[in-house]
């Protein structure tokens, strides 16, 4: 069975953008490229052929990851979600209990985490410590540096 890959629906957007970007105009740049290379000569030493296949390897194995991450795609439909509980999709308001600071997380799956957005994988220790998990409840997350301990202040879509 192929493994779903968890995207929100701006995330799987952002895939199939970029996999248009790549296959229609990234791919004629780099044929361009290879043309010019190829007609400087002798391709044996020609660190611009060189440097041109590895730009097209690297291209087609991106276009390969996209087509792939779409074919396996399963877009979290937001109006599905109850909001009562944490879960893939939604944002969830904690505050950690020792220093009572706030931080908002967005649950996303693991393709679309960038936890400098504030966008938290489903699949990482905190992540997987919220799920599931309601307002009002008390969580400790054992990280590598030690144990957070969040309370889920509210939880919106």
């Amino acid at each position: 069975m192929t493994e779903e890959i968890l995207l929100t629906k701006e995330g799987y957007d952002k895939i199939v953008e970029e996999h248009e970007e790549l296959v229609a105009v990234r791919r004629a740049e780099v044929a361009e490229k290879l043309k010019e290379a190829i007609a400087q000569g002798d391709i044996s030493e020609n660190a611009d052929y060189d440097a041109a296949k590895n730009e097209q390897a690297e291209l087609e194995e991106r276009i390969q990851k996209l087509e792939n991450m779409i074919r396996k795609a399963k877009i979290i439909d937001e109006s599905e979600l109850a909001g009562d509980q944490v879960t893939v999709g939604l944002t969830v308001k904690v505050q950690d209990m020792d220093t009572k600071e706030e931080e908002e997380f967005t649950i996303v799956g693991s393709t679309e985490a960038d936890p400098f957005e504030g966008r938290i994988s489903n699949e990482s220790l905190v992540g997987q410590a919220l799920l599931g998990k309601k307002a009002g409840e008390e969580v400790a997350v054992e990280v590598p540096d030690g144990i957070i301990n969040y309370k889920i202040i509210e939880i919106s879509k």
